[in-house]
């Protein structure tokens, strides 16, 4: 069975209001069983527009990675990042 990805990209605008949401959103990566395979760290833009922040979550299965998505887990962690930035997040099935 293929793998589940959650990949997101973003702009952040309040560093310390992030930190928050970013812990929240950890312990529900965690409850779900999700791998952090990227998160933050240094980026190039090779081609296109690019963000500052990047972060891939791997999971099980497509469907894990989507119940992480939309758990209210992880909606409790949103609530905490409004604000705070701009973000686009997508869950991608692996090969």
């Amino acid at each position: 069975m293929p793998k589940g990805y959650v990949i997101a990209r973003a702009v952040v605008t309040n560093a310390t209001q992030w930190a928050t949401y970013a812990a929240a959103a950890g312990e529900a990566i965690r409850k779900h069983g999700g791998k952090p395979l990227a998160r933050g760290g240094r980026t190039e833009i090779a081609e296109g527009e690019g963000r500052a922040r990047n972060v891939v979550i791997e999971f099980e299965s497509f469907e894990a990675a989507k119940a992480y998505a939309f758990s209210a887990d992880y909606a409790a962690a949103r609530k905490l990042r409004e604000g705070a930035g701009t973000i686009d997040i997508v869950v991608v099935e692996g090969a």
